[in-house]
């Protein structure tokens, strides 16, 4: 499978934290998140932006008043689960894996090689949300 050409699209996960400041900070220090862009009002994040490598996230307060708080609710609003994920691809997973259980990533697969390729884990950050890392990049991989 060959990188698709460049149409102009690009997806970001977006999400939402309780105590956004703490949540970059932490999103730093576990997982390589540089930050971006900040856009903030003391305690209120209006918009931030992360990157990874050449991906990024984009991430802001909890504001459940706003149009599009109406629609999105947090993991710990409904029992921890999750109703969509991030994937990161990172050149060692081993490497990103200790990093982010010395952070304190609550782990919920443990690091493993992977039947389709690759090497990768998943883990909850600060407020619950769930991530994937490894190694497994669909652009890179072939014969599927």
């Amino acid at each position: 499978m060959t990188a698709p050409a460049d149409t102009g699209s690009t997806i970001i996960p977006c999400l939402r934290y309780g105590n956004a400041r703490a949540a970059i900070a932490w999103l730093e220090r576990a997982f390589g998140f540089t930050a971006q862009a900040v856009y903030a009002d003391g305690d209120i994040v209006y918009h931030a932006q992360l990157v990874h490598g050449s991906g990024m996230i984009m991430l802001g307060s909890v504001d459940s008043g706003g149009e599009w708080g109406k629609l999105v609710v947090q993991p710990n609003e409904i029992n921890g689960r999750e109703t969509q994920s991030a994937c990161v691809i990172v050149t060692d997973p081993d490497a990103h894996y200790a990093r982010a259980v010395a952070a304190g990533a609550e782990l919920v697969i443990d690091i493993a090689d992977q039947d389709y390729g690759g090497r990768g884990y998943a883990c909850r950050d600060l407020e619950g949300h769930i991530w994937w890392f490894g190694s497994y990049d669909p652009w890179q991989e072939t014969g599927l």
